[in-house]
C-alpha cells in the first residue's frame, strides 16, 4: 500500500487577525514550509478555527476554486459581487470559482472551525471566466450508507456542489469502532482528514488532525480504534491539463 502520513506536527502553520485565528494546513503554499505541496489539481488545504472570533479582512482571489467546509459553530463570508454579508452554518459549504477576480472576507465566529481548500480548474480557462460563488446548505448534501459507513457526499456521485477541477470527490466518512474496508478509486489520489477519533492504518496510528494519503489501492482497511469522522478528497492521478505549478514552473 502506498500511504503517505502527515502528523499534525509535520503540517504548515499559520494565524491571521493578531492570532486570533489559528491554522493548520495538510497542504501549504510553498512559502508556508510545511512538508506537503500541492499534487493533481489539490493546492491548498488549512484547517482554520478561533476560539473568541477573528476576521480575515477583504482581500483578493482569482483563477482558483476555493472551497469551504464549516465544520463547527459558523463562519461569515463577504464578497466584491453582493457586497453583503452571509453566514454559513456547521455542515455548509462555499465555493467560490475566482475566475477573473472577487474579493472577499470572512469571519470566523466564536468557537467556529472551517476547512478551506484551493483547486486548479485549468487556469488558462478560468482566467477568461467571470467570479462566480453558490453556498450549499448541510441539508442539500446527498446522505448515504455503503458497507456499515454513513457518508455525506458533497462532490462527485450525486453530491450537489458543482465545480470545474475535473475528477473532485469530497466526502466525510462517518465510521464506528471495528475493522472496516474503504473502496478507493486506484486512478485516484485519495487524501483523508481525521476530524475525530482514532484509528490505525497499515501499523500507523493517526490521530485528530492527521492527514494520510493514499494512491494506487482499490481499497483501505481501517480499524477504528474508536468511533471516528474522516473529511476525504479524492483526485485524478492524472489530469487533462497543465497545472498551475507546471505552468509556472514552465
Amino acid at each position: 500500500m502506498s500511504i503517505k502520513l502527515l502528523k499534525l506536527e509535520d503540517q504548515a502553520k499559520g494565524a491571521f487577525d493578531g492570532m486570533k485565528i489559528l491554522e493548520n494546513k495538510p497542504i501549504g503554499f510553498p512559502q508556508d514550509g510545511g512538508i506537503q505541496q500541492s499534487y493533481s489539481n489539490l493546492f491548498y488545504w488549512a484547517n482554520a478555527w478561533s476560539d473568541n472570533g477573528g476576521l480575515i479582512g477583504e482581500h483578493p482571489h482569482q483563477l482558483f476554486e476555493i472551497l469551504s467546509f464549516v465544520m463547527e459553530g459558523e463562519i461569515q463570508h463577504y464578497d466584491s459581487k453582493f457586497n453583503r454579508w452571509l453566514s454559513l452554518k456547521k455542515g455548509d459549504a462555499q465555493i467560490i470559482r475566482s475566475g477573473n477576480g472577487i474579493t472577499h472576507a470572512e469571519k470566523i465566529m466564536e468557537g467556529g472551525r472551517m476547512f478551506q481548500i484551493w483547486f486548479d480548474p485549468n487556469i488558462q480557462k478560468s482566467i477568461t471566466k467571470e467570479a462566480t460563488y453558490n453556498d450549499y446548505c448541510s441539508a442539500e448534501m446527498k446522505y448515504f450508507e455503503e458497507d456499515g459507513v454513513k457518508i455525506k457526499n458533497y462532490i462527485g456521485n450525486g453530491g450537489p456542489v458543482e465545480m470545474d477541477a475535473e475528477g473532485v470527490e469530497i466526502n466525510e466518512y462517518i465510521i464506528s469502532k471495528g475493522n472496516h474496508q474503504l473502496k478507493l478509486n486506484a486512478n485516484k489520489i485519495h487524501s483523508f482528514y481525521l476530524l475525530k477519533g482514532t484509528v490505525e492504518i497499515a501499523g500507523e496510528n493517526v490521530k485528530e488532525n492527521d492527514f494520510f494519503i493514499i494512491e494506487d489501492e482499490k481499497q483501505i482497511n481501517l480499524e477504528m480504534i474508536t468511533n471516528a469522522v474522516l473529511f476525504t478528497v479524492a483526485v485524478p492521478q492524472q489530469l487533462s491539463y497543465k497545472t498551475y505549478l507546471e505552468l509556472a514552473n514552465g
